[in-house]
């Protein structure tokens, strides 16, 4: 085999030996879930397709009318979720708003709506 032909196969089992990359993180399962009409909702919980820095996430809640609020994360759930408690909520449509860090060291960022019928 030439020196040429050795380092490329070399270089080819390398590569396919070496470990993939973490991705972003996704959001893969949400409650209340997007588009969902519920009653009621005393949190929200998100569920990730790999782990984040929670201390460097943030959920915010966009009322119907009114200003954002930044909602208080729960400490100590799995690695790969966020949940954060609701105060009451009025019968309409909101927005969650989320924003992690995933273990690529890349922000993410993404929203989804829910409604509270009465």
């Amino acid at each position: 085999m030439s020196r040429l032909s050795t380092l490329l196969v070399a270089g080819a089992l390398a590569l396919w030996l070496a470990p993939a990359a973490p991705a972003h993180s996704l959001l893969i399962a949400s409650s209340p879930g997007a588009d969902a009409v519920v009653t009621a909702a005393p949190g929200v919980a998100l569920r990730f397709n790999n782990r984040i820095a929670e201390k460097l996430s943030q959920l915010r809640l966009l009322p119907p009318r009114g200003e954002p609020h930044v909602l208080p994360l729960g400490t100590g759930g799995a690695v790969d979720a966020l949940e954060a408690p609701l105060p009451p909520l009025m019968p309409g449509r909101y927005r969650v708003e989320w924003r992690v860090l995933s273990t690529d060291g890349h922000v993410v960022s993404g929203a989804f709506a829910f409604s509270v019928s009465p």
